[in-house]
């Protein structure tokens, strides 16, 4: 599985009010419903990571591919990104 989505990265997470439930965040960063997955991926090395909510809360989704605690932000854009 490739680590770095073939998309162009945006340099910071997109910040979302989540209710609870499942999510699939998109690794692939070509899904039109981005950061969510749309199933673009189909026929890459690509899956989503799914994620179940139990409370609602604020969550910071990666948006550069480069977290090393994918799905969620790190700050690792700042540096993968040239901030």
């Amino acid at each position: 599985m490739q680590s770095t989505p073939p998309g162009k990265p945006q340099k910071g997470p997109f910040v979302v009010e989540c209710a609870p439930g499942k999510y699939a965040w998109c690794a692939c960063s070509l899904s039109a419903a981005y950061p969510y997955c749309d199933g673009t991926h189909r026929g890459s090395s690509f899956a989503p990571c799914k994620v179940v909510l139990e409370r609602a809360c604020t969550v910071a989704w990666c948006a550069c591919g480069a977290s090393g605690t994918k799905p969620f932000c790190d700050g690792s854009h700042s540096k993968y990104c040239g901030d």
